[in-house]
C-alpha cells in the first residue's frame, strides 16, 4: 500500500477532489465579481492589501458567500475542513492576479459574519469538519508558537529531497523515501530552511457565567489559532470564534508517565514514533485504546465584549452614531424618550431593582457606578481610572447579596464572588503549567474576567489581609502584575468593585465610627469611592413596608414587580450613554474645589462632621467621577454643578452614619475633649477653660437625665444649624444682648416650648441645648466664647460675667 502511494506520489497523480475543485473555482469567482453596495469590486482592494509583507489573511463575510451562490455558501458550510485548503488556494490565485506577491507565499481565508452563533455545549461529534462559530470566555492563552505547514525532508540513506510533506497537528515524517531504489521508513532529516512554517496559539475558552444551566460546571474547549488569528483574543475577552471542530492526538494522554514506558519497550523493534500515533497498549494483547480529543480550529476571531451588550471593535471606539445604527428605529425613540424623562434618575433606579423595598442611597450609588466615569490618560501616559468603586457595609439581612445578585445578572461583563473563598491568585491571575508543553502559562483570575465590567466580591472582611492587598493594585492603577515561575506580566483589570462586607462582631455599632465598625485597612477604603451603611433598625413604618413588600413577591411574583422600563432598554441606554465624555465646566470647577477644600477643612478640625475615613485626593477624584457619572446619565457633554452637588451629596450621605449617633455622653465628651485640647493647646488656655465647663453646663441635672444627653447625629445636626442662624442674624443685626449665652439658651427653650410637656422635661431640654453648646465649642470649634475682656478662660475667667456666643467666621453653613 505505502509503495503504491509512493508511486503515485512519484508521478504526481493525486487523487481528485471535485467538489472541492468546483469550490474553489466558484470562490474565485466570487472573490473577482462580487460587487458591494457602491458598486465597486468589494475585494479587490483587500487583495492588494496582501502584498504587504505582515498580511496574508483575506476576511471574507458569510453573507456576501449567500448573496453570490447559495449553493456555494452550504458546501463550505458543511464541507468547511474539506475545502478550507483549496478556498486558501483560490485567494493565493486572486491575490496573484492583483499584485505582485513573492511565489513562496501562502494565504488564508477568514470567514465572518456566520449567522447562527453556538454554545460551547452544543458541540458534539456531528459538527466535526462543518463551519460554526461558537461564542466563549478566554481563560488562557499560550505563547505563540512557529508550527510546520509542510515540511522538507532528508533521506539520511539516499540524501533525497522529499518536499512538501503536509503535517497535521504533529510531527509527521514521510512514510517511504521517493526514491525507489531506497527503502527508508524511519530515518529523515528536517531541512527547516525549506520547510513553510506559520504562526500557531493554543487558546482555551470557557462558557460564560449567563449562558451557563444552573447547577452546571462550566465546560472549556481548546482553540488553535493560526496565521493573523494570533493574539487577537486576551484572556478575559469574551469572543467569537468561526472554524471547525477537529479531532486531534491527545499529546498529554499519550506522554502520561509509565505508559510510554511500557509502550515503548514492546515496539523497540518497530517504527520510531509508534507512542505518538494515536493508539496505544499492548499491542500484543489487542488491548488499544483511542487517545483522540476535540479542539476547534478557529479562523477568525471577533469580540463580543461590548461593555453593555452589542457590538463593540477593539480597534476603533464607538461613537454614538454607530450604536444609533445598530438599534431598531423603535429602540432608538426609546432611548430618545429615556433621555427626555425628567424623573429618569429615580425611575431608572426603581427598574433596576424592583425586589428591593427602599435603600434609594444604594441604589443610586450602584447605578452611577454603571455609568462610569471617564477614563483619562496623561501625557506621560498615566492613566486615570473612571471605574467607580462601591463597598457596602450592613447587617444581616439588609440585601447586601441581593444587590450584588442583581448587578452581575444585569450586567453581560461581571463576576461574582465570595470572599472566603477566593485566593489572591483566584482574584488576580494564576500562573498554570500547560499539560502538553509543560511551560507555564497565565490563568486569568475574577479581575481580569470582569476586564470593563464589574467585580463583585461578596463577603469582603471575611478575605485574609494577604488576598485583599492583590486587589490594591487592581483597584487604583487598573492593572495586575505578575512575576512567578519566570513570567513577568502586567495585565489590564480595569474594572468597578462592587463589595459587601458585615461589621466587625456582625451588627452595625452606631456609637463608633465607620473605621471602627469593618476589619479594611487604611488603603483599602481610601480605595472606594462610595461607603453605604445599611443598618437594620426597628421602625414601624418601614418594618410594615418591607413585610408588605416580601409577601407580595411571595404570593405574586410576577405583577408584583413594577418597572418603568425593562432590563434591555436600561442595557441599550447605559451602552448608548456611555459614549459621551462630559467635560468639566469652569463654574463646576470652582465648585468642585470649593467642596474638596471644605470637606478637607472639616476632616481636619475633627469637628461636628468628622468624616468616616481621612479626605484625601482620592475622595476628590470620586467626586470628580461621579459628578461625570451623573452628567453620563443625563447624555450631557458638560458636567454642571448641579451633577457635582448630587456627587457631593452622595460622597456625604456615605459618611453621615459612621459618625452617625455620636454619644453625647458627658464622660466621653469630657475624655474626648481633653484629648483634643491639649495637643491644640490653644494660648495655654486648657485649664481654666475646663474648670469654667462643669460651671456652665449645669451638670448636676444633666448628669441625673443622662439618658437624654443622647442625641441622634441628624438631631445634633439641626440644633446646631439652627443655633448658627439665629446668632449670625443677631450679629447682622447687631444686637449684642441677643448674643449672651443664657439669652441664646432662652431663645431655644422658646423655640421648642410646643415639645415640652413638664418641668422636669425642660430642666432635661436646658441640660441638653447647654451641653450642645458647650460641644460646638469646645470640641467642634464652630462657635466662640467671648467675655468682656476678650476671649473666654484668658485672664477674666474667674470673673463671673455673662458670656457672648459668636459664630466661627470660617464656619461654612451646610445645606
Amino acid at each position: 500500500m505505502d509503495v503504491a502511494a509512493a508511486t503515485a506520489e512519484n508521478t504526481g497523480e493525486m487523487v481528485k477532489d471535485e467538489l472541492a475543485e468546483k469550490c474553489q473555482k466558484l470562490f474565485q469567482a466570487f472573490l473577482e465579481e462580487f460587487q458591494g453596495e457602491d458598486g465597486e469590486v468589494k475585494y479587490v482592494r483587500e487583495a492588494e492589501e496582501l502584498i504587504r509583507p505582515e498580511r496574508n489573511t483575506l476576511l471574507v463575510s458569510f453573507t456576501d458567500l449567500e448573496g453570490f451562490n447559495q449553493e456555494l455558501a452550504t458546501t463550505i458550510q458543511e464541507e468547511f475542513y474539506r475545502v478550507y485548503p483549496f478556498l486558501c488556494r483560490a485567494v493565493r490565485n486572486f491575490a496573484r492576479d492583483h499584485g505582485n506577491v513573492p511565489q513562496n507565499k501562502e494565504f488564508y481565508v477568514s470567514i465572518q459574519d456566520l449567522p447562527i452563533r453556538h454554545k460551547i455545549r452544543e458541540l458534539s461529534s456531528m459538527r466535526i469538519g462543518t463551519l460554526v462559530r461558537i461564542s466563549g470566555q478566554v481563560v488562557r492563552t499560550h505563547p505563540v508558537h512557529p508550527e510546520l505547514v509542510s515540511g522538507t525532508f532528508l533521506c539520511m540513506d539516499c540524501q533525497a529531497l522529499i518536499k512538501d510533506v503536509p503535517q497535521q497537528f504533529k510531527y509527521s515524517p514521510p512514510t517511504i523515501c521517493r526514491n525507489p531504489v531506497c527503502n527508508n521508513r524511519s530515518r529523515f532529516h528536517l531541512d527547516t530552511h525549506k520547510s513553510k512554517f506559520i504562526d500557531f496559539q493554543k487558546v482555551r475558552i470557557q462558557e460564560t457565567q449567563a449562558e451557563l444551566p444552573r447547577g452546571s460546571i462550566p465546560r472549556s474547549l481548546e482553540i488553535i489559532l493560526r496565521a493573523e488569528a494570533v493574539e487577537t483574543a486576551q484572556a478575559g475577552d469574551r469572543c467569537d470564534f468561526t472554524g471547525t471542530l477537529i479531532v486531534v492526538p491527545d499529546v498529554s494522554q499519550l506522554s502520561t508517565p509509565g505508559v510510554r514506558a511500557e509502550t515503548s519497550s514492546r515496539v523497540a523493534g518497530g517504527r520510531q514514533g509508534f507512542e505518538s500515533e494515536g493508539l496505544r497498549g499492548l499491542k500484543a494483547l489487542g488491548v488499544r485504546e483511542l487517545s483522540y480529543r476535540l479542539a476547534f480550529l478557529g479562523c477568525n476571531v471577533a469580540p463580543t465584549n461590548p461593555r453593555f451588550g452589542g457590538k463593540e471593535l477593539r480597534e476603533e471606539e464607538q461613537t454614538a452614531e454607530s450604536i444609533k445604527s445598530q438599534m431598531t428605529e423603535k429602540e432608538w425613540e426609546k432611548v430618545f424618550e429615556m433621555s427626555q424623562d425628567k424623573n429618569l434618575y429615580h425611575n431608572l433606579c426603581t427598574s433596576l431593582f424592583p425586589t428591593i423595598h427602599g435603600n434609594d442611597e444604594v441604589k443610586r450609588g450602584i447605578l452611577l457606578m454603571l455609568f462610569g466615569g471617564v477614563p483619562k490618560t496623561t501625557m506621560e501616559g498615566t492613566s486615570l481610572r473612571g471605574d467607580i468603586n462601591v463597598c457596602i457595609v450592613g447587617d444581616p439581612s439588609t440585601a447586601k447579596s441581593q444587590f450584588l445578585k442583581h448587578v452581575e445578572e444585569f450586567s453581560p461583563r461581571a463576576v461574582y464572588t465570595s470572599g472566603k473563598a477566593s485566593t489572591a491568585a483566584g482574584l488576580t491571575a494564576a500562573v498554570v503549567r500547560d499539560e502538553e508543553s509543560h511551560e507555564f502559562v497565565i490563568e486569568a483570575g475574577a479581575l481580569m474576567l470582569a476586564d470593563n465590567g464589574v467585580c463583585c466580591i461578596d463577603e469582603f472582611d471575611k478575605m485574609d489581609v494577604k488576598d485583599q492587598v492583590a486587589i490594591h493594585e487592581a483597584m487604583e492603577q487598573q492593572t495586575i502584575s505578575i512575576t512567578k515561575a519566570g513570567v513577568k506580566a502586567t495585565l489590564n483589570a480595569r474594572t468597578s468593585i462592587l463589595a459587601a462586607a458585615n461589621p466587625v462582631g456582625g451588627r452595625y455599632d452606631r456609637s463608633k465610627s465607620l473605621k471602627q465598625n469593618i476589619n479594611l485597612t487604611a488603603p483599602i477604603m481610601s480605595r472606594f469611592d462610595l461607603f453605604f451603611i445599611l443598618v437594620d433598625e426597628c421602625n414601624e413604618v418601614t418594618d410594615y413596608a418591607i413585610a408588605r413588600r416580601i409577601v407580595d413577591l411571595h404570593s405574586r411574583v410576577e405583577e408584583s414587580v413594577d418597572r418603568l422600563y425593562s432590563l434591555d432598554e436600561i442595557r441599550r441606554y447605559l451602552l448608548f450613554a456611555r459614549q459621551f465624555k462630559p467635560k468639566i465646566s469652569s463654574e463646576s470647577e470652582e465648585f468642585i474645589v470649593e467642596q474638596y477644600k471644605h470637606l478637607r477643612q472639616r476632616d481636619s478640625s475633627g469637628g461636628i462632621s468628622k468624616s468616616a475615613w481621612r479626605i484625601t485626593v482620592r475622595q476628590l477624584e470620586s467626586m470628580i467621577r461621579l459628578s461625570e457619572a451623573m452628567a453620563r446619565m443625563h447624555c450631557c457633554d458638560e458636567v454642571q454643578p448641579k451633577h457635582v452637588k448630587e456627587a457631593f451629596r452622595l460622597l456625604n450621605k456615605v459618611e453621615t452614619p459612621d459618625i452617625n449617633l455620636e454619644p453625647e455622653d458627658e464622660i466621653e465628651e469630657e475624655e474626648q475633649e481633653e484629648e483634643h485640647n491639649v495637643p491644640n493647646g490653644v494660648d495655654g488656655i486648657n485649664g481654666p477653660a475646663n474648670s469654667v465647663d462643669g460651671m456652665n453646663g449645669h451638670a448636676e441635672p444633666g448628669s441625673q437625665a443622662k439618658p437624654s444627653l443622647r442625641l441622634s447625629f441628624s438631631e445634633y445636626r439641626r440644633i446646631s444649624n439652627l443655633l448658627v442662624l439665629h446668632l449670625r442674624r443677631a450679629e447682622e443685626a447687631e444686637e449684642e444682648e441677643e448674643l449672651k449665652k443664657s439669652v441664646v439658651v432662652n431663645w431655644y427653650l422658646k423655640e421648642i416650648e410646643s415639645e415640652i410637656d413638664s418641668e422636669e422635661e425642660l430642666i432635661n431640654k436646658k441640660g441638653l441645648i447647654e451641653k450642645v453648646i458647650h460641644r460646638l465649642v469646645h470640641y467642634d470649634h464652630i462657635l466662640i466664647e467671648l467675655s468682656q475682656a476678650g476671649l473666654k478662660g484668658s485672664e477674666s475667667a474667674s470673673a463671673e460675667e455673662e458670656v457672648v456666643l459668636v459664630v466661627n467666621p470660617n464656619y461654612n453653613l451646610e445645606d
